[in-house]
């Protein structure tokens, strides 16, 4: 390699050993680390580490037979059926005295810390939405008024109460929060259709409602105080009637922990719960994949899915109820898969429209939830490979898709790979559709869900799986192998994980392979890209493609003269060479501008490592190198 960056001039060339004959070779098998690296797994590895090729499908395989409805005796099956055919709970209870009167039994204490510079912002009159400000006086709180989905999610589902609890005591924080009440209830006099009537609004609304009742109820007027209380056992009964309207299952579980939280905390609850512990329990089940990964694949989607059931199980602590073994089994479950996205530096990487959540919100949440476990080992559904190798984690997304019915801002991300090395994100994906409507334009939305928005290999700038406006995802990759295994490299070990794809096979006749190895001291990714004919004989003809690298913020790039690598200078100080081999159909390698979202919803500006060039339709065979010099 050239003399490629100005912090280390004096750096050797990479050697890629036996790697120049893999690229050269017949493009059906995986680059080996040296003239050891074939050999079979490590004595004595365990069974962890065994090999296993695994064919894996969009995730169909669901919790129904561990979260069954809860075992109720035969009076409580019958009232929470008389309940579920709309009879009303004081005829349940108290079949010959009058309705109670709307009031709260209990006051909840929720663990769940909010975003306190949001909670901050509030108390100065501004909404703070993932960087973007709007005044409480300005904000059109009615249903029908067009509002992002970030904004449309904070205002109508009052998340932001929980924002308003962090940043300040309760007595500071009650005039804020009554002030936007107020507005809120003035707008929406009674249920309507549009953005504050969807049934996951409706859910987080009542349930952050009762979850922070005093800084709702904190007030002397004795008649705001009783329409409160009215709009929220009027909403209770809306969603009784409308909660399995929802869009998807996520936003239906938002409306049973909802139903659920309110059959606790108001008079006559008991047919309200016994009926919405038997919703909830469906809905986990159609939600969650029997590896604990949500459907969506989302880690978004998994983080919102914690804190539903830490808020509820927070409600039944104050009722003085024990929560059902379903919440704490299915917190047990949940968490380990939202670990396996932790880099070394504390924060989660960036998937499924996700943006690199901050390491603080993550540790909260986990912490509030009470398990305490390690991540995800079997990944199965949920499909993102972890690799942990001395403080460098490498994360490969190693799974088909969600189908289109599940997924929230899905990505066609198949195959992608995330690398971190002692806390430096050094390859990333672009991240943040989830974002989009704060400080990430919407309009670049569905361009953050692209292939090209990830760390992979794109064939002729088409995605590898069909990316609707919609937020949903059409045709593309049906089914990924994958196969896992750890090998000896020299005096060491590398992980070895293989995957392929079908999304390109249908229109262009070729099956993506990715191999990754990362030797056990992390100072070495070593990756080969492959294009294998989907059928027996290969297509006639060149097609065009790119592999590419998204470089993590603050990294600094500098090509090699001969376009063949680049060196990689992070802010800690180290430097990293990146190679791939030479000859012929090998591309050449480029620098091109990027974007990638930090936690708090921030576009940054960072570079990216595009190896591009035109391959035959026959197939093709790309070796590179990532190593860290010095």
């Amino acid at each position: 390699m050239a003399e490629a960056a100005t912090r280390r001039p004096d750096v050797p060339e990479l050697d890629f050993g036996s790697a120049e004959a893999a690229a050269s070779g017949s493009g059906d098998r995986a680059i080996p680390l040296d003239d050891g690296a074939s050999e079979p797994l490590v004595a004595g590895a365990s069974a962890a580490h065994s090999s296993r090729r695994e064919t894996l499908e969009p995730g169909r395989s669901l919790v129904v037979a561990d979260f069954s409805n809860p075992a109720h005796n035969a009076a409580e099956r019958l009232i929470r059926l008389a309940y579920g055919l709309g009879i009303p709970a004081s005829t349940l209870t108290s079949p010959f005295g009058k309705p109670a009167r709307p009031r709260l039994l209990a006051t909840v204490e929720s663990p769940l810390a909010g975003d306190r510079a949001a909670g901050v912002a509030l108390r100065a009159g501004h909404f703070l939405v993932y960087g973007v400000k709007a005044p409480i006086v300005q904000m059109s709180y009615g249903s029908g008024a067009h509002l992002t989905a970030p904004f449309e999610r904070t205002v109508h589902g009052f998340t932001w109460l929980g924002d308003l609890a962090s940043a300040t005591p309760r007595e500071q924080a009650a005039p804020t929060a009554c002030r936007i009440m107020d507005a809120w209830l003035q707008a929406n006099p009674k249920p309507a259709k549009g953005a504050a009537w969807k049934v996951e609004n409706v859910g987080l609304r009542l349930l952050n409602w009762l979850a922070h009742a005093p800084l709702i109820l904190s007030i002397a007027d004795k008649a705001k105080r009783k329409q409160r209380l009215e709009a929220m056992a009027s909403t209770a009964r809306w969603l009784d009637r409308n909660v399995k309207d929802a869009s998807d299952r996520l936003g239906e579980l938002a409306g049973w922990c909802a139903i659920i939280a309110a059959g606790l905390l108001m008079p006559d609850g008991r047919p309200r719960r016994l009926y919405g512990e038997a919703g909830m329990a469906r809905a986990l089940g159609e939600l969650v994949a029997d590896d604990g990964g949500v459907l969506s694949r989302s880690p978004l989607a998994q983080m919102d899915a914690i804190a539903l059931l830490v808020d509820l199980a927070a409600c039944y602590r104050a009722a003085d109820h024990e929560p059902p073994e379903v919440i704490e089994s299915m917190l047990q479950l949940l968490v380990p898969p939202l670990l396996t996205l932790v880099h070394s530096d504390g924060a989660l990487g960036s998937w499924q429209g996700s943006g690199a959540v901050r390491h603080d919100r993550l540790a909260a949440l986990v912490d509030a939830s009470g398990v305490r476990t390690r991540p995800l080992q079997d990944v199965r559904q949920w499909g993102y490979q972890r690799v942990l190798a001395n403080k460098s984690t490498l994360i490969f997304d190693a799974a088909p898709p969600p189908l289109s019915r599940h997924a929230r801002f899905g990505c066609a991300s198949t195959l992608a790979f995330e690398f971190c090395a002692h806390g430096q994100r050094l390859v990333v994906n672009c991240g943040g559709a989830a974002f989009a409507g704060g400080q990430v334009p919407a309009r670049i939305e569905q361009g953050l869900r692209a292939t090209a928005a990830h760390s992979t290999l794109v064939l002729d700038d088409a995605n590898s799986t069909a990316v609707h406006i919609n937020g949903r995802l059409g045709a593309g990759v049906n089914e990924v192998e994958v196969d896992r295994r750890v090998i000896k490299a020299g005096q060491g070990t590398a992980t070895r994980v293989e995957a392929s794809h079908d999304g390109y096979a249908a229109r262009f006749g070729l099956v993506h392979r990715r191999v990754l190895m990362l030797r056990d001291n992390g100072a070495e990714l070593r990756g080969e890209d492959l294009l294998v004919p989907a059928g027996k004989r290969g297509k006639r003809g060149k097609i065009g493609f790119a592999i590419r690298f998204h470089i993590g913020p603050g990294v600094e790039l500098r090509l090699a003269e001969d376009l063949k690598g680049a060196g990689l200078a992070a802010p800690d100080g180290s430097y990293w060479q990146f190679r791939i081999a030479g000859g012929d159909g090998s591309g050449e390698v480029s620098i091109e501008e990027s974007m990638w979202v930090d936690g708090n919803g921030r576009p940054q500006p960072i570079q990216q490592l595009v190896i591009q060039g035109m391959t035959s339709r026959s197939g093709g065979s790309f070796s590179w190198l990532l190593k860290k010099m010095g």
